[in-house]
C-alpha cells in the first residue's frame, strides 16, 4: 500500500470548509494566503485540506514564486453527481408510484 494515503472525493467533499475552498476556486485560482483570508482558521489547517483535496485530485497547486497557487479539477465531482442521479431517479420512480397508487384509490373512491 502507498505510503500516501488517497482520499475519494466523497470523503474531501464531507467537511463544509472543503466545500467552500471548492467553491472559491471555482470562481478562481488563489494562493494559499487568498484561501485563508477567508476563514478563521489558521494556514496550517488551510493546508492540511488542500492536501485532502489534491489527494481526491479535486485540486492541484503550483509554486509561483513564494505562493502556492491553487486550482480546481471539477472532474472527479462527477462521481458525486452520478451517485446523487442514481438516487433521484430511483425516488423520483418511487414517488411517481406513490402518486399513482394515490390517484388510483382516489378514483375507486368516487
Amino acid at each position: 500500500m502507498s505510503a500516501l494515503k488517497k482520499h475519494d472525493v466523497f470523503q474531501a467533499v464531507a467537511d463544509p470548509t472543503r466545500r467552500e475552498i471548492l467553491h472559491l476556486l471555482s470562481k478562481q485560482n488563489l494562493a494559499i494566503s487568498e484561501i485563508t483570508s477567508h476563514f478563521s482558521i489558521t494556514r496550517t489547517a488551510v493546508v492540511k485540506h488542500l492536501t485532502i483535496l489534491s489527494e481526491a485530485n479535486l485540486v492541484s497547486g503550483k509554486k509561483s514564486g513564494r505562493e502556492k497557487i491553487y486550482h480546481l479539477h471539477p472532474e472527479p465531482l462527477m462521481d458525486i453527481k452520478d451517485w446523487v442521479s442514481y438516487f433521484e431517479q430511483f425516488w423520483d420512480n418511487k414517488l411517481s408510484m406513490l402518486k399513482y397508487l394515490v390517484e388510483n384509490e382516489e378514483d375507486k373512491k368516487e
